[in-house]
């Protein structure tokens, strides 16, 4: 018999690969602002606007992620007994 938790897991691949993806993106991104020709506060405002992009992208995947959490029933080992 197979002990499963229910619940999918991840592999470290694919947990490096999204690391190594958004860390591509923000280096990318950041090199970009830092280099645009044009004076500092409009870099200073794009600066802050990719800030609160990220930032509401982990809002959004997060709250997406409960309510479909919610929404699954929940796992019980024993109810097929």
């Amino acid at each position: 018999m197979s002990e499963t938790s229910g619940k999918p897991q991840n592999t470290a691949a694919f947990y490096g690969q999204a690391v190594a993806s958004f860390s591509v993106a923000m280096a990318a991104t950041a090199i970009g602002i830092f280099k645009l020709h044009a004076d500092a506060w409009v870099r200073s405002f794009l600066g802050i606007a990719v800030l609160y992009l990220v930032t509401s992208a982990f809002t959004l995947a997060k709250v997406i992620r409960d309510r479909q959490e919610a929404a699954r029933p929940a796992y019980h080992p024993f109810e097929k007994l």
